[in-house]
C-alpha cells in the first residue's frame, strides 16, 4: 500500500457523492463566469449587466454539466431538452437571486470587491450553492420514478 492510495480512495468516494460533482460543475462554472463577467466589461456593459449576462451564461454551462456529469437521469429528445433547461433556470432563480445579491451587495459596498469583482463572484456562487443543488436534485434532475 502506498501513501496515495488513502488519498485516492478518499478522493474517489468523494466524486461518487452527487454533491462533490455538482460543487466541481459550479467550479469550473465559476471560471466562465467571471471569464464572461470580465468580457463584458470590456466591452462596456457595467458591473450589473455584465454580472446578468455572465451568470445567464454560466448557469447554462452548469445546467449542460450537471446533466451530463451529476445526475444519471436527463431529458431526451430537443422539446424535454428545452423543457429542462428552463426548468433548470427557472428552479436556480432563487439560487440565482442569491448569488447576484450577495455579488452586488459586496460590490456596492467593499471597495476591494469593486475593484476586484470576481471576488464578488466567488462569494455569490458559494452563497447560492446548497440552494441550486437541492433545487437541482429535486426540481429539475428527478429520477424518472418521480416523474411520473
Amino acid at each position: 500500500m502506498t501513501i496515495f492510495e488513502p488519498i485516492v480512495g478518499f478522493v474517489e468516494r468523494l466524486w461518487k457523492a452527487e454533491f462533490a460533482r455538482f460543487a466541481a460543475i459550479g467550479s469550473a462554472a465559476f471560471v466562465v463566469d467571471s471569464a464572461v463577467l470580465y468580457a463584458g466589461l470590456a466591452l462596456g456593459l457595467g458591473l450589473y449587466l455584465g454580472r446578468a449576462v455572465s451568470y445567464l451564461v454560466a448557469a447554462t454551462f452548469t445546467w449542460y454539466g450537471n446533466r451530463r456529469i451529476t445526475f444519471a437521469t436527463h431529458a431526451h429528445g430537443a422539446s424535454a431538452v428545452a423543457a429542462e433547461w428552463i426548468r433548470f433556470l427557472s428552479a436556480n432563480l432563487v439560487g440565482g437571486a442569491v448569488n447576484y445579491a450577495t455579488y452586488a451587495g459586496l460590490v456596492s459596498l467593499l471597495p476591494l470587491v469593486r475593484a476586484h469583482p470576481v471576488l464578488g463572484v466567488a462569494a455569490g456562487s458559494i452563497a447560492g450553492l446548497g440552494v441550486n443543488f437541492t433545487l437541482s436534485k429535486f426540481l429539475v434532475f428527478r429520477t424518472s420514478s418521480s416523474n411520473d
